[in-house]
């Protein structure tokens, strides 16, 4: 789990790189920020990674199920949904993909009251 915090770190390093090449040398920059300069030349090539990609891709098709159930649907449903499409992926990628997008099922519904 630190890794993830560390890597954001380090992207967010890359950026500030990127933005201040003007001004400084990227050499010396790579060694005030403690980063790899090879790092920092690979990441301009490719910022996002393949993973980064296809969680792009799999959201895209997650919202589009989720819409389409009303937006009812939870992890489970949308896992069963993409697999019968011929996905591969996880109940815990679709879990996490939807939860840093904010979509959750529909717990529940509301009941007239019975006289």
């Amino acid at each position: 789990k630190g890794r993830r915090v560390l890597c954001q770190w380090v992207k967010a390093k890359y950026a500030f790189m990127q933005a201040h090449c003007g001004e400084f040398r990227v050499c010396a920059m790579c060694r005030v920020l403690r980063v790899n300069r090879s790092g920092y030349y690979a990441w301009l090539c490719s910022p996002n990674s393949e993973r980064a990609k296809e969680d792009d891709r799999l959201l895209g098709l997650i919202k589009h199920h989720w819409l389409a159930s009303g937006s009812v649907y939870g992890h489970r449903k949308i896992t069963t949904d993409l697999r019968d499409l011929g996905e591969r992926c996880s109940r815990h990628r679709v879990h996490r993909l939807m939860r840093t997008e904010g979509l959750r099922a529909q717990v529940g519904y509301g009941r007239k009251p019975r006289f």
